[in-house]
């Protein structure tokens, strides 16, 4: 059953900027679901109507079955949200802002517990003031986490967090997951996109351009063999049936079929003699397809849309 139903989504500003432009993909119960784009490219405009404090221009949104922005009364008890900045007052304590918090909640988390959870037990009597930009963010996920929800938003989760924070975030998310909660973040970390994410799908200039398990969004990529030419040795007589770049003695190529294409280089080589001096190959990585896609938008390329799934 799917937790979160996005069809046709679009947002559009006054002044007629469209951030949203007809999106559509849906989150599965128990699932971790990562939304990546650059600065710009619709992702917090969608968070926004998903957490109901948007209504959206066009298309339709359902959250456990529910619109979140006309139906709030029934999604909002169930539902945790981790914004990009908190705001709360400078002047509380940890403690007390939790417990402000969890008053508004029904069947609340003990403070003690959920400021364990994200690592802030021994701060409780800091005031908010005095805590660091990591400090915050982990106050920021406790509070999403008091109601003890059913799905979770989190909104760069991680930003400001040193490395061990975001080593802790993680495992804390991942048994989240494991307990039955349904996560869908937004993060500039790539690497945790790819470590947490069952699935994700990568945002440019307000679509959706591909989408799908870190695996198949990977795979539409061609891998890389790169190497330094033999003395002597003339790019023509290469044995590669993809296009090579060369540089200097330095080759390049991209290809759709690493094994093939490796294993035709290395019996050439054998059969030469020669050596392949720094011989790397490796398949494309998610850095590389973001990036892709990045560099599309900053071109003023064409939009694509790779992936789609229910």
């Amino acid at each position: 059953m799917d937790a979160i139903e996005v069809e046709g989504l679009e947002r559009r500003y006054e002044g007629g900027y469209e951030a949203v432009r007809g999106i559509s993909f849906s989150v599965r119960e128990g699932e971790i679901f990562a939304l990546l784009g650059t600065n710009g490219a619709g992702k917090t405009s969608t968070v926004e109507v998903l957490e109901g404090l948007a209504r959206p221009s066009a298309g339709q949104v359902r959250v456990l079955g529910f619109d979140p922005f006309t139906e709030r009364a029934y999604v909002r008890p169930r539902t945790g949200v981790m914004l990009q900045e908190g705001g709360f007052p400078s002047e509380l304590t940890v403690a007390e802002t939790a417990r402000m918090w969890a008053g508004c909640m029904s069947e609340a988390r003990p403070v003690p517990e959920v400021l364990e959870l994200v690592g802030l037990a021994r701060r409780a009597g800091v005031r908010v003031k005095q805590l660091s930009g990591g400090e915050r963010r982990r106050l920021d996920l406790a509070l999403a986490l008091v109601g003890r929800p059913e799905v979770l938003f989190l909104d760069e989760p991680t930003t400001g967090m040193d490395p061990e924070g975001r080593r802790e975030t993680a495992e804390l998310v991942r048994a989240l997951r494991h307990e039955g909660t349904t996560v869908l973040l937004t993060t500039h970390y790539l690497e945790e996109a790819e470590q947490l994410a069952d699935r994700l799908a990568i945002m440019r200039a307000g679509e959706i351009v591909t989408a799908g398990t870190t695996e198949q969004v990977v795979a539409a990529r061609p891998s890389r063999i790169r190497f330094k030419l033999p003395a002597g040795v003339a790019p023509e007589r290469l044995p590669l049936t993809v296009p090579a770049a060369v540089d200097g003695r330095t080759v390049s190529v991209k290809t759709p079929q690493l094994q093939e294409a490796l294993t035709e280089l290395l019996l050439w080589a054998r059969a030469e003699g020669v050596e392949l001096e720094g011989l790397q190959a490796r398949s494309a990585s998610l850095e590389e397809a973001f990036l892709e896609i990045a560099e599309a938008e900053t071109t003023g390329a064409g939009n694509t849309r790779e992936g789609a799934f229910a």
